[in-house]
C-alpha cells in the first residue's frame, strides 16, 4: 500500500486527473538482465514529473512522495486477457498507490470481440474497479480493435466510473466528435463522473496534433515522446492552450509543433528500442528493450541520434531545460 508522504495514510484517488501531458514510463533493466532496474525508474519519474509530464506506468508511488511531488496523479496500465483479471488489477493498481486506471481490450480475443463484448467489458471493468477507468483505444497493440467514436461516447455516458479515453488510433476526427459530447457544460450536469476529480478527459496518444486538438477541446496527450524531451512537450502544452487566449503566441507554438511532430514520426519508426537508446543517450540509463524485442545496433543509434529531426529536437530541449 503506498502511502501520502505526509500522513502516511492510503492516497489512492486522492489527486485529480487533469488535462496535461502525461509519459507511459518504460521498464528500465539492470545492465546484462532483464530485473528491473528500480533506481532508474524512481529517477525518471521524478524528472518528468519536474518537467509537469505525469506518469503512466505499472508501479509504486514512493519516489513522487519522497520528492514531495505528492500532488501528481499517477495513471497505471491494468489492461489484460481476461475482464476478471483486469478487474483484480485494477484494485492492486489501488492498492498500491494509483489514482486512474488505463485499460485496453485484449488482442488475443480481436476476432471475437465485437463492439457489444467491447462496451460490456469497459463497463464490467468500470464498475467494479475502485478508481476510475481511462479507456486505451489502441489498434496496434489490440490486435486491430479500434474503438469508434459512438462506442466510446456512449461507454462514457453509460460509465461514470470512466474518466477519459487514450487515442493511440491517431484519428483526429474520431478525437473531434468525441470532444463536441464530453467536453460540454452539458455532459458534465447530465452525466457527473462517481469522483468529482476525475472528469471525462479526451487524450492523443500521438504528440503530433497536440496543437490543433486542444482547438477542439481536447485535454493534452499521452506520448511516448515525453521520456525524450518532456520540458519541450510540456511547453507545447503549455503554449497550446495559452493561443486560445492570446492568439500572438500561435507562431511560436507552431514552431514547437513543427519541430515536436517531425521527431516523433522519425523517432516513432525505430520503436520502444529507440525511445530507450535516446533516453540512455541523454540521461544516462534506459538500457535495451525486453525480449523479445532487439536493441538498436550501434550504426541505427548513430544514424538516429543524427537525424536532424532528433537534434532539433534535443536542441528545443536542452534550452527549455536549461541545459543548453
Amino acid at each position: 500500500m503506498a502511502t501520502n508522504a505526509v500522513n502516511g495514510h492510503a492516497v489512492s484517488s486522492a489527486r485529480a486527473l487533469i488535462p496535461g501531458i502525461y509519459g507511459p514510463i518504460p521498464t528500465f533493466f539492470l545492465p546484462g538482465s532483464e530485473d528491473l532496474d528500480l533506481e532508474s525508474f524512481a529517477t525518471h519519474i521524478v524528472k518528468l514529473a519536474k518537467a509537469h509530464v505525469y506518469p503512466v506506468i505499472a508501479g509504486r508511488r514512493r519516489a513522487l512522495d519522497d520528492a514531495g511531488l505528492t500532488e501528481v496523479p499517477i495513471v497505471a496500465g491494468t489492461g489484460t486477457g481476461s475482464t476478471r483479471e483486469t478487474v483484480e488489477l485494477s484494485k492492486e493498481a489501488a492498492e498500491a498507490g494509483a489514482d486512474i486506471a488505463i485499460v485496453i481490450a485484449s488482442g488475443y480475443f480481436a476476432g471475437a470481440l465485437g463492439p457489444k463484448a467491447l462496451k460490456a467489458f469497459f463497463v464490467e471493468v468500470a464498475e467494479k474497479s475502485p478508481i476510475p477507468v481511462i479507456v486505451y483505444n489502441f489498434p496496434g497493440a489490440s490486435g486491430g480493435l479500434d474503438l469508434d467514436s459512438d462506442l466510446i461516447t456512449s461507454i462514457a455516458e453509460e460509465c461514470p466510473n470512466t474518466a477519459g479515453v487514450k487515442l493511440t488510433c491517431g484519428n483526429v476526427g474520431k478525437l473531434t466528435r468525441i470532444c463536441d459530447t464530453v467536453s460540454s457544460a452539458s455532459f458534465a450536469s447530465a452525466y457527473p463522473r462517481k469522483n468529482p476529480k476525475a472528469p471525462f478527459l479526451v487524450f492523443g496518444g500521438f504528440i503530433d496534433f497536440l496543437l490543433p486538438s486542444t482547438y477542439a477541446n481536447g485535454h493534452g496527450a499521452i506520448t511516448g515522446l515525453s521520456n525524450v524531451a518532456p520540458y519541450a512537450i510540456a511547453k507545447l502544452y503549455e503554449l497550446s492552450v495559452a493561443t486560445r487566449i492570446d492568439s500572438s503566441l500561435l507562431p511560436e507554438a507552431q514552431r514547437l509543433q513543427g519541430i515536436i511532430a517531425r521527431a516523433d514520426f522519425t523517432i516513432a519508426k525505430t520503436s520502444i528500442a529507440g525511445t530507450k537508446a535516446l533516453v540512455e543517450k541523454l540521461y544516462g540509463y534506459g538500457g535495451v528493450p525486453r525480449r523479445p524485442l532487439l536493441p538498436l545496433e550501434a550504426d541505427q543509434l548513430d544514424a538516429l541520434w543524427a537525424h536532424p529531426h532528433v537534434q532539433d529536437l534535443v536542441k528545443l530541449e536542452r534550452e527549455l531545460s536549461g541545459k543548453s
